[in-house]
């Protein structure tokens, strides 16, 4: 669930050309190392920033430029961080990548309908959407990986977390009403059943092309990527990393003109067709069927959801044992199916907190349906709103002092980076 917050997060600062018109966008706005900052990508975050909040940035120029020397700053120093990410030779895991890409695009179709309205609400193909969610998500790991390497390992005292407690403590948040949940997630995944008719219509479509038939007029007819059907299939030039790897690693070995045979990916099945190659970058189409899951997934995915949960209450297994066995939320190698403690007024799913209403402590949920699958949700402990103290939250209160002490030493070696690596800022407010 950690992670998946952190993916929901993260679709607030995915950076698009949405409607910046009105605000100039060409041109250079800083150069850190041997890295650009573009005027645009500034530009694209002032307007992110604007609709998030609902403001017309275009009637304010004093709040724009206020806000673009913020954002400016903020993209200098993931310029430096970035910078330093490759001198530490950090790189960021291409399935975990794709993964939070997959979890980032379902929570941006849920939330505004359908891939269709999601084309036309970002004026983009899905395949550049998910281009620029890979390179944000990518930065972001490797960031994360940069700062847990400097200032994972750091500790802190008894002594210091009194410290901060006393030097805070009139300032620290006021607990609200909280639960200590955990969870076993399972994805509904198209059955075999499901696959094999995705194929046998994919090698129909494979079998016309063979006999001469048009490849844009077959994926105009047949191809189930909105965001590129319309035009043929064609997405465009594309280069290395932009595409799933099982997808590039085919589309990179054709020749211009020629056709692949069927390729499988988490998205269902492709036909591709390179059409031109500049170095690394190439022009593709592709006919794509997707696996669906059928509502028999669904009921089967549920089912077995319930008889998790009957043996758990049955007292043959225990809810760890179960979520390391089945579920199949990233974490949970790490966390045993431990979500953590939530304020109850901010969960983030709807659905959670609808359920979570319902439960006593200890109590295990029925199967509960979300966009990332179906979960038996347990109740772990309701903590009622309270001030925080050393004696009843002193857990809480370390992590904050812990977190307070990363952060200032983080922040003071960023500095330290600002003077090592040069800036030269271009823009002009």
């Amino acid at each position: 669930m950690k992670h998946i917050q952190a993916v929901i997060f993260s679709v607030l600062t995915i950076i698009f050309n949405l409607s910046a018109q009105q605000i100039p966008v060409d041109g250079i706005a800083a150069i850190v190392g041997d890295r650009i900052v573009l005027m645009s990508d500034v530009n694209n975050m002032v307007i992110q920033y604007a609709l998030q909040k609902r403001i017309d940035i275009s009637k304010n120029p004093q709040l724009y430029n206020q806000l673009s020397k913020q954002f400016l700053q903020n993209l200098i120093d993931e310029k430096l961080l970035l910078i330093q990410a490759e001198e530490d030779t950090i790189e960021a895991d291409e399935d975990q990548v794709e993964q939070a890409v997959k979890q980032q695009l379902d929570y941006l179709i849920q939330q505004v309908g359908s891939e269709e309205k999601l084309v036309e609400y970002y004026r983009a193909p899905i395949p550049i959407i998910k281009k620029e969610m890979r390179k944000q998500i990518a930065n972001q790991m490797k960031i994360q990986q940069l700062r847990q390497k400097h200032f994972g390992q750091i500790t802190i005292t008894r002594k210091e977390v009194e410290a901060f407690y006393q030097q805070f403590r009139d300032s620290l948040p006021r607990v609200e009403a909280s639960v200590d949940i955990s969870h076993i997630l399972m994805e509904v995944k198209p059955s075999e059943a499901s696959a094999r008719k995705a194929l046998e219509k994919i090698k129909r479509i494979k079998a016309m092309l063979d006999k001469g038939a048009d490849f844009a007029q077959l994926a105009m007819q047949y191809s189930e990527d909105p965001g590129s059907k319309d035009r043929g299939g064609d997405l465009g030039f594309v280069e290395r990393g932009t595409l799933v790897k099982e997808f590039e690693e085919v589309a990179f070995q054709l020749k211009p003109g020629e056709i692949s045979d069927i390729v499988r990916t988490q998205f269902g099945y492709h036909i591709i067709q390179l059409l031109e190659r500049r170095g690394e970058r190439i022009h593709v189409r592709h006919i794509l069927i997707q696996l669906q899951p059928t509502p028999e997934d669904e009921k089967r995915t549920y089912e077995q959801l319930v008889n998790i949960r009957q043996q758990i209450l049955d007292g043959k297994a225990t809810f760890e044992e179960m979520a390391l066995k089945y579920s199949d939320d990233p974490n949970v190698e790490k966390d045993k199916g431990h979500l953590g403690v939530f304020r109850v007024n901010s969960l983030q799913i709807p659905q959670f907190k609808a359920v979570i209403d319902t439960l006593k402590e200890g109590a295990i949920s029925m199967p509960v349906r979300t966009q990332f699958g179906y979960h038996i949700i347990r109740l772990n402990k309701r903590i009622a709103p309270h001030t925080l103290s050393l004696e009843t939250d002193w857990d809480q209160i370390e992590q904050m002092a812990l977190e307070y002490k990363r952060n200032k030493l983080f922040t003071e070696w960023l500095g330290k980076l600002r003077q090592e690596i040069p800036i030269e800022i271009k823009m002009q407010l």
